[in-house]
């Protein structure tokens, strides 16, 4: 699949951003993808790239852009146990200064920018994320009811904003959930909120998985839960995004 490098307006300006769809001529439906806290690097790239070979046009944002371009920080090949912490310690005051209402104002850039572009074809689309791109996920589908009919995130804290914003979702859902990420009673109080949204979705913990299983270069890392994310993933863009 080709990757494109774009360039996103946005109210604080220009957010760097790749895409990779299908090299066919025709139109694909549109799906955003936000990055984990690591933020956009290879791993990201397979991944739209995964994605994209089976009919979508992948949009993935760099979070961090008011900060400078990709990669934000200089990354390891490999961020294992001993190359974490100090990584993260570079990233959280990106991480925290990426406020809601950032969040949002991007969304509406990054969504307006999807649907425009010439390989898009008309109609819905899904967002996706990973870690904090996950709740950057549910915030964009929750604000744009209309627009998103799928969204999927894993590992991510989604219900971190409460019930009343799980209330807003009109997109079908499903959350991957590492086991380590939260308890039992947390994940029947995530559902509960999503019952009584009326939300169409699945919910569910990934056996054995600590936080960050669908990334291949940490060493939380786990294939089969990689495997069960895609499981998940395609079919339900496929139920619910028409532009084929």
């Amino acid at each position: 699949m080709p990757i494109k490098t774009l360039q996103i307006p946005t109210a604080d300006g220009q957010a760097d951003a790749f895409a990779a769809f299908p090299d066919s001529g025709e139109q694909h439906p549109g799906v955003l993808m936000y990055a984990d806290g690591f933020g956009i690097r290879p791993v990201l790239r397979e991944m739209a790239q995964e994605l994209a070979g089976h009919g979508y046009y992948v949009l993935v944002p760099n979070l961090f852009y008011r900060h400078g371009p990709a990669p934000v920080i200089e990354f390891p090949e490999y961020i294992g146990a001993e190359a974490r912490s100090a990584v993260l310690a570079q990233l959280m005051p990106l991480i925290e200064a990426h406020t809601a209402e950032r969040t949002l104002s991007d969304a509406d850039a990054y969504l307006r920018f999807l649907s425009a572009q010439p390989e898009v074809g008309a109609g819905p689309v899904g967002v996706t994320g990973y870690c904090i791109g996950g709740l950057l996920a549910t915030r964009t589908a929750a604000a744009h009811p209309g627009q998103v009919a799928a969204l999927a995130a894993f590992h991510g804290p989604v219900g971190s904003d409460g019930p009343d914003s799980l209330a807003r979702l009109t997109a079908e859902v499903h959350f991957g959930h590492a086991e380590s990420d939260l308890t039992p009673a947390a994940l029947n109080e995530l559902n509960q909120a999503l019952d009584a949204a009326g939300v169409s979705y699945t919910s569910e913990v990934y056996p054995g998985t600590t936080h960050g299983f669908t990334m291949s270069d940490t060493d939380a890392f786990d294939p089969a839960a990689l495997q069960r994310h895609w499981d998940h993933l395609i079919p339900l863009l496929d139920r619910t995004l028409t532009t084929r």
